[in-house]
């Protein structure tokens, strides 16, 4: 009896306590767009409780008080402060203005790995600095200033492929407004397929993910594109190197519903038809070939009232290989031929997602996203060859194709709750529907003629396989004391195929103890499940790559890393952090020895074995966000280390992109509206490759030549370390204000003292020789590299 009537007791102290505590909540916008911001500080000065807006700009802040000062704030934009009498739950919308002030001409965000925050091993990138980071024909890209960043290394010379802390680049999860992308290059991953007019926010996480995070085990980098300006119209285009832009965005519904649309698209395919024409002019061929990608972003947000609002979303982007051919022959008679070929290959994403949020109460905020993503990867040929003479004929066609890709199908509810001043609460869950398409080749012949007709269809390859993902989490951002902050998290996951279910507990836990104002600790540690894999036959992003499930024969890749660092904010302008890390994986996927996606063996799964791997390093970062100059400076020391029992006779061997430092400089100045700099300079020790390093060697001799015929040998796999690799990016920018909108004109220069970086090393040949001369020529090693200085010009307007 006593224990009932204490029950209600500590019901009442409960609500009690809670009821005492009152909350503003709100929305944080840009004041001149309406666009929402994204990391804006929301702090009482009274209680010194504080939190951050999320992706949708919203924010819940329990004070423990009945009166507060709410200062909100956001880096490049006028703070505001408020004086409040929290009688009840209090709904506060603030609009920023931009500040005029030089130390903020470059805006900005808060990154989550700053001093405060309780979460690690994850840095938000000012996408202003991203368009000011000089790269290739100056063409802006996400990626390759994500490459840039401690802990991040770049595949192969020029390309945008990511590898962070030892993991595959099919290990990362790329998010686009919290839908996943799966292929996210262009032009064999030269470019990436985030055009930078769309994206308003970029953070990647490199471990310690947060529970509401699943599906890979090695980085999660989530990219936000803008809603669109509520207030006025405003676009602009530019001309490049290589491609050409566009965008627009303005309200479709003043206030209330928006448009934010851009598109981009190469034109090299355009200047060459011409050429093309002019060197088949005299000829009874007329050949029309090219190759180009494009990208349309598209995302319309309507406000349906203070508490609720929808977004559509919209990605479509390719990449076209095209080629065709036709010879006409005809005589003054009857005699005639028409040989036709056609090739066309077309690889790329489409995505689409509808969502709606809603403010159920001034602590709880609900997000619901449905979404369809696909990714195709198609390629056919056909030849058709017609001879007529008189009454005589023949017609014969040969078509072939190959598909392969795979299809989603999601729905996901994600809540934030903020039950009491000292936590801020996560928690939904997710099912998605996969379609797999492994690899599926037709062939289709027919042959006619006076007497005969013939035709033959051929489908072969691997039958699709439908998969099923689940997804649970929930996890809390606890302020345990004012100095002890924690953040806690838990995620069930599992995977349907083929009959059989694979669970997965992944526990998440990342905490900060302050140890002065401006100095803390930070330790975490995550346990990540892959489903899926992508096989890959290059070290460049090729369409012949494939996403696979896992399999009754294949078991999902999983990995435990841990985390400790410092970070320490000096005299406000500039974050150091310093973190080391220790991962492990297993059942990592790789091809056998030998086999290759053209092999002979039509099911893939006889094609790859499982192993594991493990990397450890330090990781350094400078960086500075305030100011005209701006910029990072990170230093890497890692090993990465991978063992197949299939591959290397079971002995440990060093991974592709196993670097032991990295180092990476990138600046940009911007003392006013009319100028602007960059610079970029990196350093990297090479990548490993396989070679023969020894040979043997069997005499012959013929024709007055004597022949050392060498048998290479293979001690062991990467064996090689190709050269170090260093290279200078520069860039200005001029910009002028007219009378209606600015012009800018781009100037940059990649690769600028003209290193000669490896690309490829391979043996000039498989034997040395000796001359009846007596010259002894011998076989060596071969470097080939890909880029050299490439200079720039683009233009650009915006309105």
């Amino acid at each position: 009896m006593r224990t009932k009537s204490l029950l209600p007791l500590i019901i009442a102290l409960l609500t009690g306590a809670v009821a005492a505590a009152q909350t503003v909540s709100g929305t944080v916008t840009d004041a001149a767009t309406g666009e929402t911001l994204i990391g804006a500080t929301v702090f009482d000065t009274l209680s010194r409780k504080g939190t951050l807006t999320n992706v949708h700009g919203r924010f819940s802040l329990t004070t423990g008080g009945r009166t507060a000062v709410v200062r909100v704030a956001f880096t490049g934009y006028k703070p505001q402060t408020f004086a409040l009498d929290l009688g009840s739950d209090r709904s506060l919308n603030v609009a920023l203005s931009p500040t005029l002030e030089l130390d903020a001409v470059v805006v900005t965000a808060e990154r989550v790995g700053s001093v405060q925050v309780s979460q690690m091993s994850a840095i938000e990138v000012p996408v202003e600095q991203i368009r000011l980071v000089p790269v290739i024909f100056g063409e802006g890209d996400v990626l390759k200033a994500i490459q840039l960043l401690p802990g991040v290394q770049a595949g192969s010379e020029g390309t945008s492929g990511v590898y962070v802390r030892g993991g595959g680049m099919d290990e990362n999860l790329f998010l686009l407004d919290g839908v996943p992308l799966y292929n996210v290059n262009h032009l064999g991953g030269f470019f990436s397929a985030f055009n930078n007019d769309a994206i308003k926010n970029v953070t990647l996480y490199k471990g310690s993910f947060p529970a509401r995070f699943a599906g890979r085990i090695s980085s999660v980098l989530d990219i936000a594109t803008n809603n669109g300006n509520a207030h006025e119209w405003h676009g602009g285009a530019s001309l490049g190197a290589i491609a050409a832009k566009a965008y627009v965005e303005g309200p479709l519904w003043r206030d209330r519903t928006t448009l934010s649309l851009s598109a981009r698209r190469t034109y090299g395919d355009l200047l060459i038809q011409p050429l093309l024409r002019i060197a088949s002019r005299d000829e009874d061929v007329s050949l029309n070939a090219g190759y180009y990608f494009y990208d349309i972003n598209a995302k319309v947000t309507h406000r349906v009232s203070d508490r609720s609002q929808l977004y559509a979303g919209f990605y479509a982007g390719d990449d076209v290989v095209y080629l065709r051919t036709l010879f006409d022959e005809n005589d003054y008679y009857s005699y005639s031929t028409r040989d036709y070929m056609k090739l066309g290959y077309n690889w790329g994403n489409l995505l689409a997602s509808l969502r709606w949020n809603y403010v159920i109460n001034s602590r709880l905020f609900f997000n619901l996203t449905g979404s369809y993503t696909r990714y195709r990867n198609d390629l056919g040929l056909g030849i058709e060859m017609d001879y007529h003479d008189g009454a005589d004929f023949s017609e014969e066609s040969l078509s072939t194709d190959y598909r392969s890709g795979i299809r989603d199908l999601a729905l996901r509810a994600d809540f934030d709750y903020t039950p009491a001043p000292e936590h801020a609460v996560r928690f939904g869950s997710a099912v998605t529907n996969h379609h797999f398409t492994p690899a599926v080749s037709g062939m289709r012949m027919q042959y006619s003629d006076l007497d005969t007709a013939f035709r033959q269809d051929t489908i072969l390859g691997e039958s699709t396989v439908d998969a099923q993902e689940f997804v649970l989490y929930a996890e809390d951002d606890w302020s345990v004391t004012p100095a002890f902050k924690v953040n806690a998290g838990l995620a069930l996951a599992g995977f349907l195929v083929q009959g059989r279910f694979y669970p997965s507990l992944q526990p998440r836990l990342s905490a900060r103890l302050m140890l002065t104002d401006d100095l803390s600790l930070k330790v975490g540690y995550s346990y990540m499940t892959q489903y899926m894999h992508l096989l890959s036959t290059s070290n460049v992003s090729l369409p012949t790559d494939l996403w696979v499930p896992v399999t009754k024969r294949i078991a999902p890749s999983t990995s435990h890393q841990v985390a400790a660092g410092l970070f320490y904010n000096l005299l406000g302008l500039v974050d150091l952090s310093l973190e080391g890390y220790g991962k492990w994986m297993d059942n990592l996927m790789e091809y056998r020895t030998g086999s290759t996606f053209f092999s002979n063996s039509t099911n893939w799964e006889d094609k790859v074995c499982l192993g594991r791997g493990w990397a450890y390093g330090v990781e350094l970062l400078a960086q500075r966000t305030v100011g005209s100059v701006t910029g990072w400076l990170g230093y890497t020391w890692s090993r990465t280390i991978r063992q197949f029992d299939e591959l290397n006779a079971g002995r440990p061997f060093p991974a592709k992109y196993d670097r032991i430092h990295d180092l990476s400089l990138s600046l940009q100045y911007r003392p006013n509206d009319r100028f602007d700099a960059g610079l970029t300079w990196v350093y990297s020790t090479g990548n490993t490759a396989t070679l023969a390093l020894q040979q043997f060697q069997a005499e012959g001799s013929g024709d007055g030549y004597s022949f050392d015929n060498a048998v290479g040998y293979v001690d062991s796999r990467n064996n090689y370390r190709l050269p170090a690799y260093h290279r200078l990016d520069l860039s200005v920018n001029f910009h002028k204000r007219l009378k209606r909108g600015v012009r800018t004109w781009n100037i940059s220069v990649y690769n600028a003292y003209n290193r000669q970086n490896p690309f490829i090393i391979y043996r000039s040949g498989s034997h040395s020789y000796t001359a009846p001369d007596g010259t002894r020529y011998a076989s060596a090693l071969v470097q080939r590299s890909l880029f050299p200085i490439i200079p720039s010009v683009a233009f650009i307007y915006k309105f």
